[in-house]
């Protein structure tokens, strides 16, 4: 029994399956990077940065527990 190339299932109908593969593996990959992308922008939040800023003036005992309640609540919105 003979094997060639040209006989085997690669020359059929297997390119469809080669094609939809590879058709499947790039199409994964650019909705991974669309998603990576989509979410990356809402990784820090808005009040982050003024947050951090007040978590260290609360450390170094800049403002008291109550100034740092109140801070708080005015960064965190309604």
């Amino acid at each position: 029994m003979t094997n060639n190339f040209w006989n085997d299932w690669h020359f059929s109908w297997g390119w469809l399956l080669w094609f939809g593969f590879i058709f499947l593996m790039f199409s994964s990959l650019g909705n991974w990077r669309y998603a990576y992308g989509a979410h990356r922008k809402y990784d820090t939040l808005p009040g982050s940065k003024a947050l951090d800023i007040l978590n260290e003036r609360y450390a170094r005992g800049d403002i008291n527990r109550d100034e740092y309640g109140k801070l708080k609540l005015e960064i965190a919105g309604p």
